[in-house]
């Protein structure tokens, strides 16, 4: 009987070896997700492959834990300045993720991994590849700056793994991959290809690198997020700090989630609060376990009435009462929308979430509108800052609330009247993932090895930002394998 024919596989089903299975089971994971089932068995064979497949449906166990199995099997010992497998990431965040995930399936491995990317000092990241690592994870601005430094080479490399090509090459990384991989074996390399879209650039790039791949791809079900009662705000980034206290005037918003993109907006966000009177926490990938475990407590208990967050930092929150849910800073990746949102809502209950939106921000509204086929309503905030929206947002016309102008709830948005049209439905579709404890849509990796501390801004490596921080490798966390 072949895996495609069992009914409900289990990791080992697949063929993954006992202690991957282990640390799997450890993380709460023992069924696949549909990728993984279709692009393990492939990858252990040899085969490279070509996936189409959004994040959340559990890619990156699908490519890592072959890697990992491949690379316990194989004998040699590492040479210096290199690396066996090569993961390529468009940003920090992503680079960090992937590497943390490496340190979940391979706790009871002797492997030695390692993720480099730009916007910080390289004097680490050239120290850890010194004595050479199995598995290199790297943005490719700074592995190219590296490789012209002769810090590292890919002579060695016979794995290689393009991840969410489709933004690396956006982001204008095309030239970098293309150096990269001229420096790689060719015949005895395993080359593997993740991509949420196929535009023909991508279709090209597949052609270029893949050899006889097998094609995978997996689109997710619809997000509904039916029960979230959702709203814009248009703000000028600068009014956002005013806004939010307005909002928090109102005592209904009593158990709150702040979200940024960066650990210094939560930082910032957080201490403004304290200021204002609030009770806040800021919990993000520099804070230590153990002070984000106290910030959880305080949030849990009252003491806190807000937690503001980073988006890795946030995985694994599971606080029940949360009442609203506001985004301070739209994420950049829409399926960090629907993670964020899903903090309120929960056992049957009903929630709210408000995104603040400036000028600079309108495309990741969009995307976030195509993900969940829904236009998001707009609440006018002239009655709670003052004045009108900057200009930028006034090309298109879209359903529009105000908020109560009563003093006892002037904090508190409520439904007004103005009808319009607004961004379009369509696009990207996420999925529920296979069985595991918590029936979410992604595992996490533990404390990576080395430079996996801050997170800064999911941006070119160049700049930089990560979505972790060095988190331990117990973690409370919901998903399937990531």
């Amino acid at each position: 009987m072949t895996t495609s024919e069992i009914e409900n596989p289990t990791f080992a089903d697949l063929g993954i070896v006992e202690p991957l299975c282990r640390a799997l089971s450890a993380e709460g994971y023992e069924h696949p997700t549909p990728i993984q089932a279709r692009t393990i068995p492939a990858l252990l064979t040899g085969r490279d492959v070509l996936g189409l497949a959004q994040t959340g449906t559990g890619k990156t166990a699908a490519f890592a834990l072959p890697i990992l199995q491949k690379l316990l099997a194989g004998e040699g010992r590492r040479n210096p300045k290199t690396t066996k497998a090569l993961i390529l990431a468009p940003t920090r965040e992503l680079a960090i993720q992937i590497d943390e995930s490496l340190a979940a399936y391979g706790q009871h491995l002797h492997l030695k991994h390692t993720v480099i990317f730009g916007g910080v000092n390289q004097a680490r990241q050239v120290k850890a590849l010194a004595t050479g690592v199995d598995v290199l994870v790297a943005t490719p601005g700074r592995l190219l700056d590296l490789m012209n430094q002769r810090h590292v080479h890919l002579t060695d490399t016979l794995t290689l793994v393009l991840d969410e090509a489709d933004r690396m090459l956006d982001m204008g990384f095309s030239r970098d991959v293309k150096k990269i991989i001229a420096t790689m074996p060719r015949k005895a390399r395993q080359s593997l290809l993740f991509s949420a879209t196929m535009p023909a650039s991508i279709e090209s790039l597949a052609a270029e690198i893949l050899n006889d791949p097998i094609r995978v791809e997996v689109r997710p079900e619809v997000i509904t997020v039916d029960r979230i009662d959702q709203h814009v705000m248009f703000v000028e980034q600068k009014r956002k700090r005013e806004l939010l206290a307005r909002l928090l005037e109102n005592a209904d918003l009593s158990r709150v989630i702040i979200f940024t993109r960066t650990k210094h907006c939560a930082n910032r966000v957080s201490e403004q609060l304290e200021k204002g009177g609030i009770p806040s926490e800021a919990i993000h990938g520099n804070k230590s376990q153990g002070a984000r475990q106290r910030a959880l407590e305080a949030f849990r208990n009252g003491d806190a009435r807000v937690l503001v967050a980073t988006d890795i930092a946030a995985r694994g929150i599971d606080v029940d009462g949360i009442t609203h849910v506001i985004n301070y800073e739209l994420p950049n990746e829409p399926e960090s929308y629907v993670h964020r949102i899903g903090r309120t809502a929960r056992a049957g209950a009903s929630g709210v979430a408000y995104s603040f939106c400036d000028g600079t921000e309108r495309p990741y509204l969009k995307s976030i509108e195509r993900l969940t086929r829904r236009t998001l309503s707009v609440y006018d905030v002239r009655p709670l800052i003052g004045d009108q929206p900057s200009p930028e947002f006034a090309n298109e016309p879209r359903e529009e609330r105000r908020p109560n102008g009563n003093r006892q709830n002037r904090g508190a948005p409520k439904q007004g009247q103005r009808s319009g049209s607004g961004a379009n439905a369509g696009g990207n579709r996420n999925a529920k993932p296979a069985g595991n404890r918590n029936h979410a849509a992604k595992p996490q990796g533990a404390k990576t090895h080395t430079d996996a501390r801050s997170d800064t801004g999911a941006r070119p490596d160049a700049i930089s930002r990560n979505r972790p921080g060095s988190r331990a490798r117990k973690r409370v966390h919901s998903g399937a394998a990531e």
